[in-house]
């Protein structure tokens, strides 16, 4: 590729709000490639930008760099590999999800219960008690 056509690290930063010391590290984890240098500065393939998009929306998703760098060299043969991986990915987060509204919802009831103290509400002890180990809740 023409080194014209490529794209300086400072300006992937500018687009993309990466760090440089981020590019370079997952540059040193595989997951991106430089196309060269101007110097000493790092020059990029305009197709950066969509890895870099794609890293950054694994990583909110709950993606480890190590799992990413599996997915991002996923395709051909490995395609059905890489969905497999993102279905459990995906059932992970639903997991999560449930987790976290019960915590909301039990944080909020918490918060608008008229008992006072707050632990004298039967719907707020009966909810807190569910996270004790299970001996303690069958001798409890």
């Amino acid at each position: 590729m023409a080194e014209s056509h490529l794209i300086d690290i400072g300006d992937v930063v500018k687009h993309t709000g990466f760090a440089a010391s981020a590019l370079r590290y997952y540059e040193r984890l595989g997951l991106i490639t430089s196309a060269g240098r101007h110097g000493q500065r790092r020059l990029y393939d305009p197709q950066i930008i969509d890895r870099l998009a794609t890293i950054a929306a694994a990583t909110q998703a709950g993606f480890r760099l190590d799992e990413l760098a599996k997915l991002l060299d996923g395709g051909g043969d490995q395609d059905e590999q890489l969905r497999d991986s993102l279905r459990t990915k995906a059932d992970e987060l639903d997991v999560s999800i449930a987790r976290l509204t019960a915590a909301r919802d039990r944080l909020r009831h918490a918060a608008d219960c008229p008992a006072t103290p707050i632990w004298n509400c039967p719907d707020f002890l009966r909810d807190i008690e569910q996270h004790l180990p299970a001996q303690r809740r069958a001798s409890g």
